[in-house]
């Protein structure tokens, strides 16, 4: 997990980044070479490996290619420092490649960059723009960051009703925000 001060207005985004393993399995779905044999396969398979050398080394080329899920994968590599050294711009670079073909666990990764200044500039409107775009997908983590950003009016203005609303879709999910959890 990203060395973060852990204040109780950070949790919900720091509980909601996608932590890598779950980004990896959510990249293969978006990656158009999926499958077990493919290179992105091979990717996969060392990644959960603990090679995560070769796993750049595969996934590399598909994503200088445009293939948004190893995008996505390679912009992992770098948030936590996985067979590269750790380095948040590069890891904004990939996310928003991914995140400018519409893939919104990239689109929620790059809100969070932005939220606590990764990388890039600390920027809450921008923080905002890309939660909503991964939210309006659907995507329940970025509901959740959105909602928060309402909610304390960082980056949008204080709404309360919209904090309520964008958590209400998570919550349909099945997903709760870690804000209203008990310690």
């Amino acid at each position: 997990m990203r060395n973060r001060r852990l204040t109780a207005a950070m949790m919900a985004v720091v509980a909601l980044s996608s932590t890598p393993a779950v980004g990896v399995a959510e990249a293969a779905k978006k990656s158009a070479a999926a499958p077990e044999t493919s290179q992105y396969g091979q990717g996969m398979a060392a990644y959960n490996s603990g090679d995560y050398a070769t796993t750049y080394r595969l996934w590399k080329p598909l994503a200088d290619q445009g293939d948004a899920g190893a995008q996505y994968n390679l912009g992992d590599l770098y948030d936590y420092g996985q067979g590269v050294p750790q380095d948040y711009a590069q890891a904004a670079y990939w996310y928003r490649k991914a995140a400018d073909q519409g893939y919104a666990p990239a689109q929620n990764n790059l809100g969070v960059l932005y939220d606590v200044g990764h990388g890039v500039p600390q920027d809450y409107a921008q923080a905002a723009y890309w939660y909503r775009k991964a939210a309006d997908q659907g995507y329940a983590p970025a509901q959740i960051n959105l909602g928060f950003l309402y909610e304390v009016g960082q980056g949008v203005p204080q709404d309360h009703a919209q904090a309520a609303y964008w958590y209400r879709k998570a919550a349909d999910q099945g997903v709760r925000s870690p804000a209203v959890l008990s310690p």
